[in-house]
Formats: structure tokens, sequence, C-alpha cells
């Protein structure tokens, strides 16, 4: 048997040992000791000094810790294979939608609170950040804890059951029907509005301002129109192209610039609506003050959200 140096091989074998459990470590080491010396031997059997078989066994066995590892069947990885989809899936969905309420709610807040715009921004910004962060965590530590006790969910096999529907881009003939109907409702709603209105109590109190007509409901009633024009190009071309993605953004823009512009002048909301609902002044001057904040948020919100929709379908 070659004799070799001590104490590089001892180095070595001391690296590996670190991260073993105590029950295993005497027999995973002399196990390690004698595979090190058989390969030793093997190279100073063929030529090779002591010293330069004893550097080359240790340089192809790699890192100690990551042999241990594979000794041990120790997991070097914080989500493996087994849970990495399913978490990427969840962490994605809701990431998407909690950052989102959470800077919605707190940007109503600090809108009734009086804040400015500067101090609205600071603060969205900040609670998306600490969303992201905490969803992010706490998502990762749970498939953590489950990819290291091997909770079982099933026999983790694949099949072509797991295989999701083919996504829809919007461009069927069920959804143009359905944007259609949408747009006729919409229209029916508005002239209902102003000419019936929506209390039976107080019949022709509207929700909606009365300075909104003739022009700008007749502005509304345009976009409509552009709307259904757009649907229909969208129907007849099978899916979102670049182009109708751009149509669609400037029809969004053009519907919250007058939806905005409106409330923004106190034409888009009817404030005798909530004087006569609501018994109490200063009720129902908050109450308005809520309901022009969520109609404005919504309004950017679902443009937003339509734009980046259609560009998205687009680009796909």
């Amino acid at each position: 048997m070659t004799a070799i140096n001590d104490t590089l091989t001892e180095r070595y074998v001391s690296a590996a040992m670190r991260t073993v459990p105590d029950d295993q470590r005497a027999d995973l080491e002399a196990e390690l000791r004698a595979s090190i010396q058989d390969l030793v031997d093997a190279r100073t059997e063929a030529g090779e000094q002591a010293t330069v078989a004893e550097a080359a066994v240790l340089t192809d066995l790699g890192d100690p810790e990551l042999l241990a590892a594979s000794y041990t069947d120790r997991k070097l990885y914080l989500i493996g294979p087994r849970y990495y989809l399913m978490w990427w899936r969840l962490l994605k969905v809701m990431l998407w939608i909690i950052p989102a309420c959470a800077a919605l709610g707190v940007a109503i807040a600090q809108t009734l609170l009086g804040s400015n715009i500067g101090e609205i921004i600071a603060e969205v910004v900040v609670i998306i950040l600490s969303v992201i962060m905490h969803v992010t965590f706490w998502t990762t530590l749970v498939f953590f804890i489950l990819d290291r006790t091997d909770t079982p969910t099933g026999d983790g096999r694949w099949s072509v059951a797991d295989l999701p529907e083919i996504r829809q881009t919007g461009a069927g003939a069920t959804e143009l029907v359905a944007s259609l109907v949408f747009l006729v409702l919409g229209t029916g709603a508005i002239a209902w509005d102003h000419f019936v209105g929506f209390v039976p109590a107080q019949p022709g109190l509207s929700f909606f301002g009365q300075d909104l007509w003739p022009w700008w409901a007749l502005g509304l009633l345009v976009l409509f129109i552009f709307e259904a024009v757009y649907s229909v190009a969208l129907y007849r071309a099978g899916r979102v192209t670049l182009p109708l993605a751009w149509a669609n953004a400037v029809l969004a823009v053009l519907f919250m610039s007058l939806l905005l512009t409106a409330l923004g002048r106190g034409l888009l909301l009817n404030p005798d609506f909530f004087i006569t609902i609501i018994p109490s002044a200063d009720s129902a001057a908050t109450v308005t003050t809520i309901v022009s904040v969520l109609v404005a948020f919504g309004v950017v919100t679902t443009s937003v959200w339509d734009i980046w929709d259609g560009f998205r379908k687009a680009t796909r």
C-alpha cells in the first residue's frame, strides 16, 4: 500500500465529514478513506508519484461537501424539481394579484386622507415592494418545508389530464357577442339613468350627473361605437395583432381621459343622488368622496390592465 500525504487527505476527509450526521460519520469516513487510498494506489501503480496521484484523486472527487451530500442524500437546492413548477405557478399568480390589491387599498386610503400625489406614489411603491418581499419569502418557505418533509401530494406522476386548457385570445364569436352585448347594456344603462333614474322611490334621480348630457354622453357613445368596431375587427382578424393592440390602447386612453376629466370637473356623479339617499349631509359628502376615489382608481386600473393585456396577447 502506498503511503500518502496524510495532511492533504485529512483536510479533505475532515471537510467532507463536517455535514455528515454523527451516526453515519464513522462508516462514511472509513469508506471515503478507503476509496481515496484505492484510487491513489491505482495511479501510483501506473507510475505517478504519490503526492501527484493524491492531489489528482482529490481533485477528481471534487468539493468535499458536495461529495458528502451525495453520500447522505442531502438536498443542495432550495426547492427541488418535484415542487418547483407548483411553487413558480402559485408565486406568479400571487404576485399578480396581492401587490396590486394592496397598492390599490393604500392609494385609496392615502387619497381619502388628503395626501398629495407624491406621498401617494411613495406609499404605493413601499407597500408593493414590501408585499412582493413577503409573498415571495413566505411562499418559498412553505415549499421549502414541503420539499424537505416529503409531505405526500399524490403519486406525483404527470398525466394528460394535467394539460392546461388552450388560452383564448378574445377573438372568438363568444367574445364578440359578449362585448357587443356589454356595450349595448352600457349604453342602455346610461340612457335609463338619465331619463328614468335608478331609485324607485325617487323617480328621475340619476346616479350620473345631468350635466353629462348631451355632449359628454355623446362622446361616450361615440367611444362605445368605436369599441364595437374594434370588437368586430378583432373577430375578423382571429387574434390580437399589434395594430389592434395599439387601437385598443388608444380607445382605453380616450375612455380613461373622458371619465377622469368628467369626474375631476364634478360632472360624472350626481351629488343630489347621495344627498337624497343618505340623510346626513356629512355622511353624504364622505360617501361621495369615497365613491369618486373608487371610480377613479377603478377606471385607471381597468384601462392600464386592458392596454397591457392587449399588447401581451399581440406579442405572445
